[in-house]
């Protein structure tokens, strides 16, 4: 996808690339902690999320404020696995006040066991992962050891506790100047709720971060995702499905935005086993894309290959069934049976469904069989049936409002 041009000052020195060094850490981190995991929960437990998303972006960016947003759109339940919240310990709020961050083996450990809970089995959000390249290489381990368990229990009973994993990166971005911006102003709103709730008793006191308070400390935080996280987050582009979120803008703009990029994809989501099933099947937009050029084709058709036809259902829908559809003008809605032997003709029932469909109109017909009695003989007790063809036409159209005064 292409990136809106949105200046990362250009003057500031190269992130560094990663090294082999990092990739060893990567790998002597993830190892030890998968070791310890395996250990306590057993293989057949390490059941992690279908779906996670990465939620990244820089300091006011709007991770916080659009998380729910995002959770609705995928359908998740469960809350967002917030990395910042699981860090509580003395040492890594220390280390956050200053505009640092906290170790990467302790972020790993933590994530993955949380991961775990049978709440997060469907999908996680992750707010604040990964933010270095270390993070990123783990965030690999963890996905390749995900599809190693799904071979390994593919077929068993236990497979469906072992899907294809789905991973979207998501990237809200802002600038320098309107990330400082947001968390000054998101300093003094926690200031005054906090005031406001200590002084009616009312509420619950807000997180206040001291780099919401101090010019040099938020700009700090800004350049310490810009130098790290940002090309951390950059570097998974070619691994897995990436969305960039200009995070500029209106909180509708930006809900737009992130619409956009999480159109449903069943190629991407689904296993590869269940698309090959569905193939025969088409999706609705390939159908209707041509659909009311489909719809004048036939309706020509019919005025010139089947004229006779044609008018007599014009003429049954002008006199049976549009005085009724006039009497239901307000409701929008009408359901009309009727047992014209003409319907009994499968390209005349098509027909009428087209002129409603041509004429604004939303066409259902269904056809009842009911066996109504015709003869009863005594002397053998067999009761000799007729069928009759009840043919149900439901009818929604816009309806009319009344404004009572």
């Amino acid at each position: 996808m292409s990136i809106p041009a949105v200046p990362l000052q250009p003057s500031a020195p190269a992130a560094p690339k990663l090294t082999d060094l990092e990739i060893k850490d990567a790998q002597l981190i993830f190892s030890s902690v998968w070791q310890r995991l395996e250990e306590e929960y057993g293989r057949e437990n390490l059941r992690f999320p279908k779906e996670i998303i990465l939620l990244g972006g820089a300091p006011g960016s709007g991770k916080g404020t659009n998380t729910a947003f995002i959770t609705r759109a995928r359908g998740l339940t469960c809350p967002p696995i917030v990395i910042s919240a699981l860090l509580d310990s003395p040492e890594a709020k220390s280390l956050k006040d200053g505009g640092n961050m906290v170790g990467d083996r302790e972020v790993v450990g933590l994530l993955l066991r949380r991961l775990l809970r049978n709440d997060y089995h469907d999908g996680a959000i992750l707010d604040g992962f990964p933010r270095t390249h270390v993070q990123v290489e783990c965030l690999k381990l963890l996905v390749g050891k995900m599809h190693g368990l799904r071979r390994e229990f593919y077929g068993s009973p236990l497979s469906i506790h072992f899907r294809q994993p789905t991973v979207h990166i998501m990237v809200l971005f802002v600038d320098e100047k309107e990330s400082v911006a947001r968390q000054l102003r998101r300093g003094m709103e926690t200031r005054a709720h906090n005031d406001e709730v200590l002084r009616s008793g009312v509420g619950e006191m807000m997180e206040d971060r001291p780099t919401d308070h101090d010019e040099g400390l938020a700009r700090r935080r800004y350049r310490v995702f810009k130098d790290q996280t940002w090309d951390a987050l950059q570097s998974l582009k070619e691994t897995f499905h990436y969305h960039f979120i200009n995070a500029h803008g209106t909180l509708h703009e930006v809900e737009q935005n992130i619409l956009k990029e999480l159109n449903y994809q069943s190629t991407l989501e689904l296993d590869p086993r269940t698309v090959d099933r569905l193939r025969h099947v088409p999706v609705a937009n390939e159908i209707i894309v041509h659909a009311r050029q489909e719809l004048v084709k036939r309706l020509d058709g019919y005025e010139f290959g089947q004229p006779e036809l044609f008018g007599q259902v014009v003429s049954f829908i002008a006199k049976k069934i549009l005085p009724i559809v006039q009497r239901h003008a307000i409701s929008g809605a009408a359901l009309v049976n009727t047992e014209e032997a003409l319907l009994g003709d499968p390209t005349a029932l098509a027909m009428l469904i087209d002129v409603f469909s041509e004429r604004g109109f939303h066409a259902v017909v269904d056809i009842h069989r009911i066996e109504v009695p015709e003869k009863f003989d005594v002397a053998t007790g067999l009761i000799t049936c007729r069928m009759k063809k009840v043919f149900r036409i439901q009818l929604r159209f816009q309806g009319s409002e009344i404004r009572r005064g």
